[in-house]
Formats: C-alpha cells, structure tokens, sequence
C-alpha cells in the first residue's frame, strides 16, 4: 500500500493567493493552475484579463512540473534541436511543456502538486510560480 502525499484544495488556494499577489504586483493578470502530484487539476484562477489560451497552457506547465517532477524550463533547456530529449513537447498528448512557468511543489523531498502561470513572458510566468511557491512554504512555517 503506498501513502501519498498530496496538495489539498486549502494548500492550492495558498499558491494561488502568493502568484495573483506578484501577478498584481508586475500589471500582468495570469491563468493559475495548480495540480496535485499525478498532474490533476486541483484549483484554477484566470485573473480578469487572464488570455483564453492560457487557460490551458497554465494547466499543461502545472502538469509537466508535477508529474514529470521538474520545472519546465529545465525542459526548454534540452529541447533543442540535436539534443537527445529534442521533442519531448510532443509526448503525452503534446501536454509537456517546456515553456517556463511551471514549477513542482515540493514538501519534505516530495512533490506534492505543481504551479503552472500562463500569460506574461516566460521570466514573468515564473516570477509569478515562484511567488506563489515562497508564499506557500512561508504559510507553512
């Protein structure tokens, strides 16, 4: 029998209330997805202004940081042409994304859930998913 260890709709609204703040912050208004550790979709905030498409592209960061159980820029850094990993955007439906913005979360060594942020530049993207993730572990002091 396994124990997983897993975001709750509470722990998701936390990462959601640390990323809107910054998202406020730089003027830019995102689609925040969180995700639990197999990459299912837990909450989902589209801030008024958020972009239609980044509805799905916050979901797909979400899922790639969570169930792949890395950043997606660590992807973007091998998906290039030559490189032996060049096309893994293309696995699992095209749902891996290696676009910068979707960060694990990770408790004790594990991770439990992922932050996906779609609708600024990747920089800004990521800015926000790591807002949302020190607000997270600053709650759970």
């Amino acid at each position: 029998m396994l124990n997983i260890k897993r975001l709750s709709h509470a722990d998701a609204l936390i990462l959601i209330h640390g990323a809107r703040e910054k998202a406020n912050d730089i003027g830019v208004p995102m689609c925040i997805s969180i995700v639990d550790e197999s990459g299912n979709l837990v909450a989902f905030e589209r801030m008024d202004g958020g972009k239609v498409t980044s509805i799905t592209i916050s979901a797909d960061k979400a899922y790639t940081a969570a169930a792949a159980r890395k950043a997606t820029h660590e992807y973007n850094a091998v998906n290039v042409p030559g490189n032996l990993a060049f096309g893994i955007h293309t696995e699992v439906g095209g749902r891996l994304s290696s676009v910068g913005g979707g960060l694990p979360v990770i408790v004790d060594g594990e991770v439990v859930g992922g932050i996906g942020l779609s609708s600024g530049t990747p920089a800004q993207d990521m800015e926000c998913a790591e807002a949302g993730l020190a607000h997270f572990y600053g709650v759970m002091e």
